[in-house]
């Protein structure tokens, strides 16, 4: 076959230092726009940015020639590159070490946006932390305690 296609859709989720409430409303729709952005500019198609003020999720086509780790990387550096820029009181700004990955089928990405749409309503009943080990436990991924939370 000439030709490699694929449709592989992620759904990617990381976390400011220490749920640091940084990426408040000021701050939340650049930096979602900024993220978008960088992936396209990988040749991912990004069909959702948004998130809480300590974290966000992304709903991402992995363009064919892209890695997941790759792709987190630049995000998490570009963007807090450019976060630190945007105010004084975002010039110790840091994400999370780590991050989640988790693999969603194309028929589901109609939910994934709309779950990324409600994550303001969503958590109002719900911390970052809870929402993450309920992904987890979804996907059946059994994380190390000491390595979770940094």
């Amino acid at each position: 076959m000439p030709q490699s296609l694929s449709l592989v859709v992620v759904h990617i989720v990381f976390s400011t230092k220490d749920r640091t409430p940084n990426l408040v409303e000021e701050f939340a729709e650049p930096l979602h726009g900024y993220l978008a952005t960088v992936a396209r500019n990988l040749k991912c198609d990004c069909f959702r940015v948004g998130g809480a003020a300590d974290h966000v999720h992304l709903a991402v086509r992995l363009a064919r020639t892209e890695t997941i780790a790759g792709l987190v990387e630049e995000l998490k550096t570009s963007s807090s590159k450019w976060l630190k820029t945007q105010s004084p009181r975002l010039k110790e700004f840091a994400w999370q070490r780590g991050y989640g990955a988790f693999s969603v089928g194309y028929r589901d990405l109609p939910a994934l946006v709309s779950y990324i749409d409600n994550q303001p309503d969503h958590h109002r009943k719900m911390t970052f932390q809870e929402e993450y080990l309920a992904f987890l436990a979804e996907y059946g991924i059994e994380p190390d305690p000491r390595y979770v939370w940094d």
